[in-house]
């Protein structure tokens, strides 16, 4: 249990800080005072901390104690594979997905270099969290892949479908990671409050025979998202 105690405490102070409790730029409360409130070791307090801290919930500052960070934008993680149905309800805000194209059509060229088959399906989606649309997909699947596509799908979860309905083995991904200035398309379908660049992800997707199924372009607007990544030194 006492592995599990920093979790705990880690939970609760996650928990005020969402509800505003403890609003941005407000010390939490001291090591000494979070201690005596939660009956355990300094030990177990301070990884609570530093797991609030490794998550952008505070900045532990020296002499200062913990400050609460601003929490308005969306840690989307570069090295992982999550859907934006994963992402908003992690998030705990309300959101909607906008089906705005559904379409069997032959791949460009580039699609097919990328994909390896040119009969697909076209998906074109935006992403609406607390009302505003901030995030346009446009994926492109493998229809020998992926068989089945509708609507009621695309508007909920396509990988929750495919894994669980199609038994697929989702694996990885190779991604690239740009600026770009906003189209009449991404002004078209995003709440962009004139913004006039968005950041792309550019993925291939693919299942655990490391066969592609999925190209897809994320295209998110540039002040919701906080892109994060885990990286180590290695000796070389």
């Amino acid at each position: 249990m006492k592995n599990n105690k920093y979790q705990v405490i880690y939970q609760k102070l996650v928990s005020k800080i969402e509800r505003h409790e403890y609003v941005a730029g407000e010390k939490l409360p001291s090591e000494h005072e979070l201690l005596e409130l939660f009956d355990t070791s300094r030990e177990t307090v301070r990884k609570a901390l530093n797991q609030l801290a490794q998550n952008g919930y505070i900045q532990k500052i020296r002499g200062k104690g913990s400050v609460v960070l601003h929490r308005d934008k969306f840690d989307f993680p570069i090295s992982g594979l999550i859907s934006f149905k994963e992402l908003a309800e992690k998030m705990g805000s309300p959101w909607e997905t906008i089906v705005h194209e559904l379409d069997s059509v032959i791949g460009t060229a580039d699609l097919q270099q990328k994909l390896g088959e040119s009969d697909l399906w076209k998906v074109v989606r935006s992403r609406k969290v607390d009302g505003e649309s901030i995030i346009l997909d446009k994926d492109y699947f493998i229809k020998s892949q992926v068989p089945i596509l509708d609507h009621s799908i695309c508007s909920n979860s396509i990988y929750d479908f495919l894994e669980k309905d199609l038994s697929l083995q989702i694996a990885f991904a190779d991604k690239e990671v740009t600026v770009e200035e906003a189209t009449d398309e991404d002004r078209a379908y995003l709440d962009l409050n004139g913004l006039s660049h968005v950041v792309v992800v550019k993925s291939i997707v693919h299942l655990d025979d490391a066969s592609p199924f999925q190209y897809t372009e994320s295209r998110h607007r540039l002040d919701k998202f906080r892109f994060v990544d885990f990286a180590r030194r290695m000796k070389i």
